[in-house]
C-alpha cells in the first residue's frame, strides 16, 4: 500500500509541473488577449472576442481531447503533405499544458482586461506627458496597479486551473488522478486512494492561497489606509 501512496506522490509533482507550466502560458495568453481587446483595433478586437467565446463556451474537457487526439492527426497529416513519413505523437505533457494554458488564457484576458480598465486613464496620459513610452508605461505605471486589481480574479481562476489538471489523466499522463485511478483499480480501495489525492490538492490550493494572499498584501500597501482615513 506504501508504494501506491509514493507513486500518487510522485504524481503530485507532476500535477504542480503541469498546473505552474499551463499557469504560465494562460498569463501570456491573457496578456495578449487583454491588449488585443483594449487595442481598438478591429482586427484584434474581433480576434480576442472570438478567442474567449469560444473558449467559454466549450467543454474542457472536449478542448483537451480535440488537442490531443485531433493535433496529432493535424500534425500527421500535415507531414505528410510536405512529404515526410515520419509520424509525429504529442507529448500528453505538451497537449495537457498547451489546451489547460489555452483555455485559461481566455479568463486571464478577461481578468486582466478588468483590471487594466480599473486603472485611472489619467495617470498613462501622465506618464506619457513624461517621455515615457509604452513598455515603460505598462512596467512602472500599468502593471503594479493591474496586479492589486487583477488578484481577486486570477486567484480564482488558478484555483480552477490547478482542479483542471486532473483532466489530463484521460490522455494518459500519469499525475496524481491517473495514479490515483490506478491504485484504486489494482487494490479495490478507492476511497483510501481518492481520499489521499484530494489531500494533496487542498494542500496545494492551500499553499497558492497563502502565497497569494502576500502577494495582494503586497501590492495593496498604503491602499486600505488612504481609503479609510
Amino acid at each position: 500500500m506504501s508504494d501506491y501512496y509514493l507513486s500518487i506522490l510522485q504524481g503530485a509533482a507532476l500535477t504542480v509541473g503541469v498546473s505552474l507550466a499551463a499557469l504560465l502560458v494562460s498569463i501570456v495568453l491573457g496578456l495578449l488577449g487583454a491588449t488585443a481587446k483594449l487595442s481598438g483595433r478591429p482586427p484584434l478586437v474581433a480576434a480576442a472576442t472570438v478567442y474567449t467565446t469560444l473558449i467559454r463556451g466549450v467543454p474542457e474537457l472536449v478542448l483537451m481531447l480535440l488537442v490531443f487526439y485531433g493535433g496529432t492527426i493535424g500534425l500527421n497529416a500535415l507531414m505528410e503533405a510536405l512529404g515526410s513519413g515520419e509520424g509525429i505523437d504529442i507529448n500528453p505533457f505538451v497537449a495537457g499544458v498547451l489546451t489547460i494554458g489555452f483555455i485559461y488564457g481566455a479568463y486571464m484576458t478577461e481578468t486582466f482586461r478588468g483590471a487594466i480598465l480599473s486603472i485611472p486613464k489619467g495617470q498613462m496620459e501622465a506618464a506619457w506627458a513624461f517621455g515615457m513610452g509604452p513598455a515603460q508605461t505598462f512596467v512602472r505605471i500599468t502593471l503594479p496597479q493591474m496586479v492589486r486589481y487583477a488578484l481577486p480574479g486570477f486567484t480564482n481562476n488558478w484555483l480552477v486551473l490547478i482542479k483542471a489538471t486532473a483532466l489530463v489523466s484521460l490522455i494518459g499522463l500519469q499525475e496524481m488522478t491517473y495514479l490515483s485511478k490506478q491504485a484504486s483499480a489494482a487494490t479495490r480501495e478507492p476511497f483510501a486512494f481518492f481520499l489521499f489525492a484530494a489531500a494533496l490538492f487542498l494542500v496545494y490550493t492551500s499553499v497558492s492561497l497563502w502565497v497569494l494572499r502576500r502577494i495582494n498584501a503586497r501590492y495593496s500597501l498604503g491602499v486600505k489606509r488612504s481609503t479609510t482615513s
